[in-house]
C-alpha cells in the first residue's frame, strides 16, 4: 500500500524533519520534505501529493495557516505534528481542517500506524459499494455526489466530516458512542483521541444547525456519544 503514496513533510527542524521522512521511506512511500510554510504551499501548488504532516509552530506561516490554505484547494489528509497538546491548540488544528494530530515527542511507530489507517480507510472508501443519498427535512448527503446541501445550499465539509455526518443520518435516532465513531469513521482502535469525534462533531454543528449552542440535528447524549434527530423528531427529543 505505502509504495502508491507521495508524501510531503513539513518540519522546521531539520533532524527531525530527515528522522521522519527517512522512517516513511524505509516504509515505502515516496517522500518530499520543506522546512518552512511558504516553501509547503509552493510545493503543494505545483506538485501532487496524497498527504500532508504539518508541524504547526514554524516561522514565517505556521502550519495552521498552511492548512487553512490546504483546505480551501484540496481535501488531502492532514496530520498534524505538534508540541503543543492543550486542547486549544488541538481544537484550532481540527477547526483549521487537519485529519489527525500527533503530539510531540512521538514514536515513528505511531506515525505509521496513523498514516496507515488513513490510507487505509481512503481505499475502503473508494471500494465500497454505491451508498443511498440520504435525506431529511432540507439537509441531503449524497454519498456519490460526495455533497452536502442545506435547503438547497451546497455546505462545505472536509471528507471526514462527511464520513462522520452521513454515519450518524444512517443511524438516525440511535445514540452512537464516541468509540464506535472513532471506530468506523476514523478507522481507529484506540480510544485516546476521542477529542477528534468531538472537535469534527462541533465543526459539523457549526456548518449545518440553525443555532451551533443549542443543536438540533446532531445531539449529545450524556455519558455516551452523539445522536442524530431528524426535523419531524426534534421536538419531542431531549
Amino acid at each position: 500500500m505505502a509504495g502508491k503514496y507521495r508524501l510531503l513533510v513539513v518540519e522546521d527542524e531539520r533532524p527531525l524533519r530527515n528522522l521522519v521522512m527517512n522512517a516513511l521511506t524505509s516504509a515505502g512511500y515516496e517522500v518530499f520534505g520543506v522546512p518552512d510554510g511558504l516553501q509547503a504551499m509552493e510545493f503543494f501548488a505545483q506538485n501532487h501529493v496524497d498527504m500532508v504532516i504539518l508541524d504547526i509552530i514554524m516561522p514565517q506561516v505556521d502550519g495552521i495557516q498552511v492548512c487553512r490554505w490546504i483546505r480551501q484547494r484540496s481535501d488531502v489528509p492532514i496530520v498534524m505534528l505538534t508540541a503543543l497538546d492543550r486542547t486549544e491548540d488541538v481544537v484550532t488544528g481540527f477547526e483549521a481542517g487537519a485529519d489527525d494530530y500527533i503530539t510531540k515527542p512521538f514514536t515513528f511507530e505511531e506515525l505509521r500506524a496513523r498514516i496507515e489507517a488513513i490510507f487505509r480507510r481512503m481505499e475502503w472508501m473508494a471500494r465500497r459499494r454505491p451508498r443511498s443519498v440520504l435525506s431529511y427535512g432540507p439537509l441531503t448527503v449524497d454519498p456519490n455526489a460526495h455533497r452536502v446541501t442545506l435547503a438547497g445550499q451546497e455546505v462545505h465539509v472536509t471528507p471526514m466530516e462527511f464520513e462522520l455526518l452521513y454515519y450518524l443520518m444512517s443511524h438516525a435516532g440511535e445514540a452512537v458512542p464516541k468509540e464506535t465513531l472513532f471506530r468506523e469513521v476514523w478507522g481507529y482502535e484506540y480510544v485516546e483521541g476521542l477529542n477528534l469525534v468531538e472537535v469534527a462533531v462541533r465543526r459539523l454543528r457549526e456548518k449545518i444547525e440553525p443555532d451551533p449552542s443549542r443543536p438540533a440535528y446532531i445531539q449529545t447524549v450524556r455519558g455516551i456519544g452523539y445522536r442524530f434527530v431528524p426535523p419531524e423528531a426534534q421536538g419531542a427529543a431531549s
